[in-house]
């Protein structure tokens, strides 16, 4: 099979072509590096001609106010480009219960993009994935001042981004499932201890405070970020992970 990986050369999507490659499909990685834009339109056509899938692993630069119009247009761009090259399946990767969490305008941006595809003229699967463990450091440095890290308790279920890189490479060479797979990591802690735990094993000098309104997921209740039911457990253990 042909992919054009949209957002192919970004922490997910180097791994998810690399992956596609290696099971012996033709995966093309495409992003701005490569003269492809999906907000002006730029190189799209040409990116997307002749694949069978279209994998889209762009990310709004900013978590604000701007986030909802880059998937608005981003979509928009990709979802008629993609049906006018005859395009059969495309792919997206969002959050576990983003839809859950309206506090957040990057989350709803998020939902938004899942509305848009579902409303689209192409099958289509979305994979949820819990939080990465790779922005936990980004995360902390978020609510940090000074020598403290203030956190709350949210419980979080941190997975490893090669682990979703296999589970959206998967999907994306599988049947569309014009549906949603939840995939999230083997352990939940709360966000507080998931810091002490990171700078006990990478000390800097900061300590951990908890602190249930410091940080952007003060705004999300209970454990809407935790998969529920059928979801896949990824692998991979944020302790083995760290070490």
């Amino acid at each position: 099979m042909k992919f054009a990986v949209i957002g192919g050369t970004g922490l997910i999507g180097s791994q998810v072509v690399k992956k596609l490659n290696a099971a012996g499909h033709e995966a093309v990685p495409h992003s701005q590096s490569t003269g492809v834009d999906v907000i002006t339109g730029q190189g799209v056509e040409e990116a997307v001609a002749g694949a069978d899938c279209i994998v889209n692993l762009t990310n709004s630069p900013t978590f604000d106010d701007a986030s909802p119009a880059f998937f608005q247009t981003s979509m928009d761009t990709l979802l008629a480009a993609g049906h006018k090259g005859g395009v059969g399946h495309f792919v997206i990767l969002s959050i576990v219960g983003a839809d859950r969490v309206p506090d957040l305008v990057y989350y709803r941006a998020k939902v938004l993009q899942e509305d848009i595809l579902k409303a689209g003229p192409i099958p289509y699967s979305i994979v949820h994935a819990t939080q990465f463990m790779e922005f936990i450091e980004a995360v902390m440095s978020w609510s940090t001042e000074g020598d403290t890290v203030r956190l709350p308790t949210t419980p979080i279920q941190p997975i490893a981004a090669q682990d979703v890189s296999d589970t959206v490479a998967e999907v994306a060479a599988g049947t569309p499932v014009n549906g949603t797979l939840d995939v999230g990591g083997p352990d939940v802690y709360p966000l507080d201890e998931l810091g002490r735990i990171t700078l006990n094993a990478r000390p800097d000098g900061r300590t951990v405070v908890t602190d249930d309104t410091a940080g952007m997921f003060a705004a999300v209740d209970g454990d809407v970020l935790t998969t529920k039911g059928d979801a896949r457990i990824a692998p991979t253990h944020y302790t083995d992970w760290l070490t």
